[in-house]
């Protein structure tokens, strides 16, 4: 077959070679003295495409398909000959009807020689934009109009034709141009507030705008409020449209900046629920604004269980998240060294559904002690210690995230205890793992793998049963063939029975994951044979008390300490090559401290030291800026701030690879300096990192409250659960041979 090709190819190539200069060798066609100067600018673009793709083989290549290749060089030479032919030879038109036609074919010809490459001619189109330019030549020069032809055509082949110049005095020239318009919105939706706004600016009178307008409000809704507050022919039309969703919008668009406030309420505005004065009678309230938030979001929830989902549901979540980490969750979490009467006197007024909601929107925000001490007893307390109560009252919104942020806070027992009927505790937990495989994301699977480690030992029941339950739903999806659904169980499953030493799973042979019970010591040392590590310093008071004491950690007789102006190095004078990097903690209150870490990731870039072991010490609301600066090369990472077990999967978006410790409550210095001086000494050593005798050793040092709380990585199950599904599933190579 492919040889046959070729032939035809050949053969193919050498007609061609003859019928490409007609002035000279066409017999067929002897242009006018009139017409030959432009019959020749036709030639010169056939020419100049046939040597674009960069061969001068008479054939146009446009892509891989070689059929492809032979069709749109057929209609590049055959077919525009054969154009050219016909206009010359039709007694009926005059001169300056044929050099209209020839000349439009020309500019036709020089759009796509100017934009094929570039994707902006559809070149594969040709064949059809020529046949129809022929059919638009018929039409126009008997006094037709070419809208019927144009209207017929995909928006790729109709724009050349349309804007070729040679029927812009057609009468269905302007109704083309607008067909135009209305196949483009067709075709790129998102784009049709753009489109209009461009084209109202020449077309004041385009007859199908405010349908689009219409179509294009209840599917972009933010679109809309964009374009409305502008001044412009776009933004007028828009005002003039009687529709109830356009009319709120705009309005609020025209709300002297405040209608991002307002935006949330959208559908709830529409359907007369609620109106803007409602909205303003709060909104410089922050607390009465976030009750007013939640009031609104369970109507949404409400709506989508019967499948009506509001158009602004995502809009005021994310609202929603906002405000209960600002106003709420940073203020207690702010105050964790007052009085907890001082401390949570903002969240008094919030009702158990407002307390829901402030937790679980700000799981890997809110402190240890600000929702054991706090949000969790002030909620319970609001139902009068009846868990299954609040569940019902939010429609079970979220109840995934709760149940695990419960079991992380070891007040899940509490929790389950509070039911008035224990089945449906029971059923509550079936559901929790039931399903896994229908969810779009992770995040569910993430939350049952985390939620089975913070209970395997303190609520082995609660552990068995889910256990069950996975079980229940592996054997489910086998027989249902769901690849996806047989993964995520057989995965849990591992990950569970591997909680329990007594049986022995090896999860790197059972998953085919990396190592995740050591690390070994060449994979932390670079070319040179040289551990690098990273510490982040941030420069509120604690920060520069720590870094204080950070720099006494290190014996002369061991260590060397380099001053530099924004940062530290350390570097082992015995031993195997290890070097310490910490910025320093510069006043945080003129930004000198995110200079210093900028600085010294720069440093670290130029010189291409890449940072295998990476260690933050700051205040949880600092992690997130830890984490940004991470880097894949990342292989171990301790996170010493409180809650940072919770930011894990934030960790893995960066360093895939990494080795994750950290707390799930308060972190604790008396904790974190131990585990820094034992890996210390074992990569000083050239050792491998063994997690499980490393932290029976790392234990013996610490015998404080609170060490328990720090999660090792070979017992991090939510962390092994997404590096396994994503090579179970194809998105991520599998490290072993």
């Amino acid at each position: 077959m492919k040889i046959i090709t070729t032939q035809i190819l050949i053969l193919f190539s050498f007609l061609c070679s003859g019928l490409i200069t007609h002035a000279q060798v066409d017999p067929w066609l002897k242009p006018s003295q009139a017409t030959v100067l432009f019959q020749e600018f036709v030639d010169k673009e056939q020419k100049l495409a046939l040597k674009s793709d960069g061969k001068d083989d008479k054939m146009f290549t446009v892509s891989s398909n070689e059929d492809v290749n032979i069709h749109v060089t057929n209609a590049l030479i055959e077919k525009v000959n054969q154009l050219q032919r016909k206009i010359e030879k039709d007694s009926a038109m005059g001169k300056q009807i044929k050099v209209k036609y020839i000349r439009g074919l020309e500019r036709l010809l020089q759009d796509m020689n100017a934009n094929w490459k570039s994707k902006r001619f559809a070149i594969t189109w040709l064949p059809q934009i020529l046949d129809a330019y022929e059919s638009c030549m018929e039409e126009d020069k008997n006094g037709k109009t070419i809208e019927n032809i144009i209207d017929r055509l995909h928006y790729d082949a109709a724009k050349p034709v349309v804007y070729c110049s040679a029927f812009d005095n057609n009468p269905g020239f302007k109704i083309s141009k607008n067909i135009l318009v209305r196949k483009y919105c067709d075709l790129f939706p998102e784009q049709v507030f753009s489109m209009l706004k461009q084209e109202l600016k020449y077309n004041s009178d385009l007859p199908f705008a405010d349908s689009l307008v219409k179509v294009a409000a209840y599917r972009y809704p933010k679109q809309l409020y964009d374009y409305a507050g502008a001044t412009n022919e776009l933004s007028s039309l828009i005002r003039k449209i009687d529709d109830p969703l356009i009319k709120a919008i705009s309005k609020m668009a025209g709300s002297n900046g405040s209608g991002q406030l307002y935006f949330p309420f959208l559908d709830n505005i529409v359907n007369g629920k609620i109106t803007l004065d409602d909205i303003d009678a709060v909104r410089n309230d922050s607390i009465q604004y976030y009750k007013l938030l939640i009031k609104t979001h369970l109507d949404y929830v409400e709506g989508s269980l019967n499948k009506d989902t509001a158009k602004s549901y995502v809009d005021l979540e994310d609202m929603l998240q906002r405000k209960a980490q600002t106003v709420f969750v940073n203020t207690i979490n702010g105050l964790h060294e007052r009085d907890d009467v001082t401390r949570f006197r903002i969240i008094q007024s919030l009702n158990a559904q407002e307390l829901y909601y402030l937790a679980v929107l700000s799981d890997g925000i809110i402190y240890t002690s600000s929702f054991v001490k706090g949000v969790f007893p002030l909620m319970m307390s609001r139902v009068n210690n009846k868990g299954d109560s609040i569940l019902k009252t939010v429609m079970f919104d979220h109840y995934r995230k709760f149940i695990k942020m419960a079991a992380g806070y070891n007040t899940l027992g509490t929790f389950l205890a509070s039911f008035e009927n224990k089945e449906d505790a029971s059923d509550l937990m079936r559901a929790f793992v039931t399903g896994l495989e229908k969810r779009g994301s992770l995040e569910d699977g993430v939350d049952v793998a985390d939620s089975y480690a913070s209970i395997t030992e303190s609520m082995k029941p609660i552990a068995d049963e889910m256990l069950f339950n996975v079980n229940i739903n592996y054997k489910k999806n086998v027989s249902l063939n769901n690849k996806k659904g047989i993964e995520i169980y057989k995965i849990l499953e591992k990950l569970f029975l591997s909680s329990d030493s007594t049986k022995k799973i090896d999860l790197t042979k059972e998953l085919g994951i990396p190592p995740v019970y050591s690390v070994p010591y060449s994979s932390l040392v670079n070319n040179n044979g040289q551990v690098i590590m990273q510490v982040f310093f941030y420069g509120d008071k604690d920060g520069q008390n720590i870094f204080g004491g950070f720099q006494k950690m290190f014996s002369s007789a061991l260590w060397k300490i380099n001053p530099e102006k924004q940062w530290i190095s350390i570097s082992s004078v015995k031993g195997l090559p290890v070097t310490i990097y910490a910025n320093r903690p510069l006043p945080e209150e003129t930004g000198e401290d995110e200079q210093a870490q900028k600085a010294l990731d720069s440093f670290l870039l130029k010189k291409g030291l890449k940072p295998t072991v990476v260690i933050h010490r700051g205040h949880s609301y600092y992690a997130r800026y830890t984490i940004e600066q991470i880097l894949p090369s990342a292989k171990i990472v301790f996170m010493g701030s409180c809650g940072g077990y919770h930011l894990i999967h934030d960790i893995l978006k960066n360093a895939p690879d990494a080795h994750i410790i950290a707390s799930k409550q308060i972190g604790k210095t008396a904790i974190n300096r131990p585990f820094f001086d034992l890996l210390m000494e074992k990569l000083r050593n050239g050792n491998n990192i063994e997690w499980s005798s490393f932290w029976k050793e790392f234990h013996q040092k610490v015998k404080v409250e609170g060490f328990e709380d720090y999660i090792p990585p070979h017992k991090n199950l939510g962390a092994i659960f997404i590096k396994a599904y994503k090579i179970a599933m194809g998105e991520a190579a599998n490290p072993l041979p």
